[in-house]
């Protein structure tokens, strides 16, 4: 039986036992999410790859720790969002996020006339390069908490606070980015 028609129950098992192909047809559905949570903590797309490598490798040698509790997605979520963190600690590279040159150009193309797909786009853009302008702690748990979907008691246990200190920390850094999104729409 073809490896695509597979559920992930099914290939799990198969993974555990070095099943290349199996473990190539996880990668291939998981890789492009994984590689995407990465990169908005890492901030830089040469290290959200090798962070998702090394998150998939940590996952197939560790899968016999998968206990089923939560979704295989949702642990390996949790493998890449560590990995991320803990190399985005140890690198401490600060790089500014550009507006994409694609958009620009296509609301140059309309004639100065824009749609609303771009104008959003556009806005979307604006407040994730703001968010890459927030201190660390403030940047990486708005990540986890707007974009991954992560709940407070989630993100106290990533990050390795309290529960209060997480609430807080979020809502300091809502209110840091509304105050640098008004600067830089003024």
């Amino acid at each position: 039986m073809s490896q695509q028609k597979l559920n992930i129950e099914q290939l799990l098992p198969l993974c555990m036992t070095g099943n290349q192909s199996a473990q190539m047809e996880i990668y291939n559905r998981y890789y492009k999410a994984m590689y995407n949570t990465a990169v908005r903590i890492v901030k830089d797309v040469e290290e959200a790859e090798d962070v998702m490598q090394e998150s998939f490798l940590n996952a197939f040698t560790k899968l016999a720790s998968f206990k089923g509790e939560v979704t295989f997605g949702a642990w390996l979520k949790r493998i890449v969002i560590n990995n991320s963190i803990y190399h985005y600690n140890k690198q401490k590279k600060h790089q500014k996020v550009s507006l994409d040159d694609n958009v620009m150009q296509k609301v140059e193309d309309n004639e100065g006339v824009a749609s609303d797909d771009m104008i959003t786009s556009l806005k979307a853009q604006k407040v994730l390069e703001t968010m890459n302008k927030l201190k660390d702690n403030y940047r990486v748990s708005l990540t986890l908490h707007l974009i991954e979907g992560y709940d407070y008691e989630e993100i106290s246990t990533i990050m390795n606070i309290s529960y209060a200190n997480c609430r807080t920390t979020i809502s300091r850094a809502k209110e840091s980015l509304r105050k640098k999104l008004v600067e830089v729409c003024v």
